[in-house]
This record gives C-alpha cells, structure tokens and sequence, in this order.
C-alpha cells in the first residue's frame, strides 16, 4: 500500500511540474532554431513573453527594465531601458512606476528578467512581460544598443563565452 501511494503521488507532483512549465502555443520565435530551443527550456513561461519585433515597433508602449548587471548594462542596453539589476533589485528605480504600467522586462537571454518578472507580481505590478531572447535576440534582429551616452554601439555583453555563441558574430562585438 505504501509504495502504491509513494507512486501516485510522485506521478501527480511530476504531471503538475510538466504542467506549470507548458510553452504557450502562441508565442514570438526567435531567429537561430536552437537559440529558442535553448530558451524554451530555460523559462518557464510564468511571466507572459513579448516578443522583440513587437517591442521595436512599439517602444513607447513600454516601460523596459533592465534585469541585467550594472557592468552588463554599461556595455550596451536598449534604448530607453531603465536598469534594475538582478542580484539586488533597485526598488528605488521601480518607485516611479506605476503598478499597471506596461512594463516588459529583458536580460541576456530571459532567465533572470523572468525572475524578477515575478517578483514585480509578486509586489503588485498587474501588467509584466519577459522580452522573449532578450538582449541577445534583440541584436540578433538588428535592432539598435546603446550606450550609456545614448550613442548607438555595436557591442553587447555576452555574460561569459559560453553564452556568447548565441549572439550572431556579424551582428555585434561580444564583450565577457
């Protein structure tokens, strides 16, 4: 009787844990197959994602938070995009944002943005989206990074060399 149980009920915790973690069936793709691959196992889509052409299209729609580290962020970031951190979040910087603004969230690649992206749930923010790929996706596209002087840049930070295969060569310097 016992093992019966222990088997039923890690049959229903392992059926729950594939369940949380569904991708949607409508979301963005990225560019590399494999990045999204990639991606897809890393998130687990408890933030709803937005996807980089929509937010190019669309920037003033948004509040971009950068999820980032203060040395990431200084290497590039998208325009606009206020710095928040990961490691220790600037509540300080979220003060001034209303909790139904439109805010969509980025990092390197959507892990860590997710993360806080439910922390801000968490704290009453109604309206949050992870940027789906992220910084690297957004290069990826072509789209435009700049610096800290808002000059456009063709560098971004890779976080280490291993994460830097996922940015395309021709797209932007790779800096770790």
């Amino acid at each position: 009787m016992t093992m019966k149980y222990l088997f039923s009920l890690l049959f229903s915790v392992a059926f729950l844990a594939l369940s949380c973690a569904q991708v949607p069936a409508e979301r963005p793709h990225l560019k590399n197959q494999k990045f999204d691959q990639r991606v897809t196992t890393l998130i687990d889509f408890s933030v709803p994602v937005l996807g980089v052409q929509e937010l190019h299209e669309n920037p003033a729609d948004y509040v971009i938070l950068d999820t980032r580290e203060k040395e990431e962020y200084d290497v590039s970031h998208i325009p606009g995009a206020i710095l928040v951190g990961y490691n220790k979040l600037d509540k300080k910087a979220l003060r001034a944002i209303p909790k139904d603004a439109n805010i969509v969230l980025y990092c390197s690649v959507g892990y860590r943005s997710e993360k806080i992206g439910k922390k801000l749930q968490k704290m009453g923010y109604t309206n949050v989206h992870n940027l789906f790929g992220s910084i690297f996706e957004w290069v990826n596209q072509g789209y435009p990074v700049v610096d800290n002087d808002n000059h456009p840049i063709y560098k971004v930070h890779t976080y280490n060399k291993k994460w830097s295969q996922w940015v395309d060569e021709d797209k932007a310097v790779k800096v770790w």
